[in-house]
């Protein structure tokens, strides 16, 4: 629930940091199929093909479900957690200019 008082720079803080870990997410997805296309021709046995592609496709599903729940928490939370950082900015930007 949003407060009504919320910081502009929270909202952009958060849109950031969900663009980012999306971009990270897609980043991990085209780095294991790239991964597994290259490698999959000197594997040999075709049960070995199979099994890197069942666990990569496990470490990929785990990962992004991780990635999701970071973003829902952080979405749930913002005001603290941006809040908090916020907070130090400004505080660092008072002594820089004093």
């Amino acid at each position: 629930m949003q407060k009504l008082n919320t910081d502009p720079r929270i909202a952009g803080m958060f849109s950031g940091d969900r663009a980012w870990s999306l971009v990270a997410v897609a980043v991990l997805w085209a780095l294991y199929a790239f991964v597994f296309y290259e490698v999959k021709d000197y594997l040999g046995d075709q049960q070995v093909v199979w099994t890197l592609a069942v666990f990569g496709g496990l470490v990929l599903l785990f990962n992004t479900a991780a990635i999701i729940a970071m973003v829902a928490h952080l979405s749930e939370a913002r005001e603290e957690i941006y809040g908090l950082d916020l907070h130090y900015i400004d505080l660092a930007k008072k002594k820089s200019y004093s």
